[in-house]
């Protein structure tokens, strides 16, 4: 099982991702494997005696063990994690940053009615002032001058706190911005589509390559209806991966009413299926300078493909320069 977005474009490199265990993974990128350290690097050093590469050895794994990162969060991903992982991290603060936006909006709010509240008082007293005579002004200036006072203070306040909200949004937007340009260098793919690579390890003849739009999501289900129709009568052996399609019990009865052998291969060994793992690569290379925006135009250069890869000379084959499809026909003529 390989999977591959489900819209790609020339200018979009397509992601190294592993479908061998029947699960989407996103590989790291060679840049994260160079910046990968270890311990155990330092017996690469051949100018150090066993007993000082030894020293080295337990100073490196002491320090990567006591090393503390107070600054980080307890999510804050490793080197050794995928870009997936990374980028679902930055979607959390990105999350926490909008959720206590909302609490400050909330916090405004209540600031802005109180203010509003302020107003509407501050109207109605000079309202019923102006409707006093004047000698009951005169013996009510104390009060108003008081008043006013009183006024002029919250005003200043109001000054000083729209203030310190303009500073407030300044900030908030730059933790804004700067979240969505980290999270703008990952490859933004929102889907994936899963292709099923049946080949015949002894002809390297492609039987199919059914597509799967439902991507990660695909079920043991739909991966033995595409078997039931693309796996000779004669076979004996099937050499899938180690995925979860495969262990299911409709897989099981696959395999019981279709009499064949489930060979495993052995785990995190993907070359113990070879010619399979080296089809998905070729397959893979053949789609990196093709162009496709849904699942109909992949499965037009799916099968495009495949016309070309049964048809050209194949030079892992018994004879070689035949293509798969002449060498599976002189093998039935034997």
């Amino acid at each position: 099982m390989c999977f591959v977005p489900a819209t790609h474009e020339l200018a979009d490199k397509l992601p190294a991702v592993s479908g061998s265990s029947g699960r989407l993974k996103i590989a790291p990128s060679q840049t994260e494997k160079d910046e990968r350290t270890w311990p155990g690097q330092v017996f690469e050093n051949q100018a150090l005696s066993y007993e000082e590469a030894m020293l080295e050895f337990v100073a490196a794994s002491r320090k990567q063990v006591n090393k503390a990162e107070p600054d980080l969060p307890a999510t804050q991903p490793t080197d050794q994690e995928a870009p997936k992982a990374q980028k679902r991290v930055l979607r959390q603060e990105e999350m926490q940053l909008r959720a206590q936006r909302r609490q400050v909006r909330q916090q405004r709010k209540l600031e802005d009615a109180a203010w509003e509240q302020a107003r509407e008082t501050r109207r109605a007293q000079e309202q019923a002032h102006r409707s006093l005579s004047k000698p009951e002004r005169r013996q009510q200036r104390h009060i108003r001058q008081a008043r006013e006072e009183l006024w002029q203070g919250v005003r200043e306040q109001r000054r000083s706190t729209v203030e310190h909200r303009k500073l407030e949004d300044q900030v908030w937007r730059e933790k804004r911005n700067n979240l969505r340009e980290r999270i703008s260098q990952f490859p933004v793919i929102t889907a994936w589509i899963a292709i099923l690579v049946v080949i015949d390890n002894c002809t390297r003849q492609c039987l199919g390559l059914p597509l799967f739009v439902t991507g990660p999501n695909v079920t043991a289900e739909m991966v033995v209806e595409a078997l039931q129709t693309l796996l000779p009568p004669e076979l004996r052996f099937l050499i899938p991966d180690r995925g979860t399609h495969f262990k299911a019990k409709a897989f099981k009865m696959l395999m019981l009413s279709e009499e064949f052998i489930h060979v495993l291969i052995a785990r995190q060994r993907p070359q113990s299926n070879g010619i399979a793992e080296r089809f998905a690569r070729t397959l893979k290379e053949w789609l990196k300078d093709k162009v496709w925006r849904d699942d109909q135009e992949l499965a037009e250069l799916i099968g495009q493909f495949l016309d070309e890869y049964n048809d050209r000379p194949h030079q892992g084959l018994d004879i070689p320069g035949l293509s798969p499809n002449e060498f599976a026909k002189r093998i039935w003529l034997m």
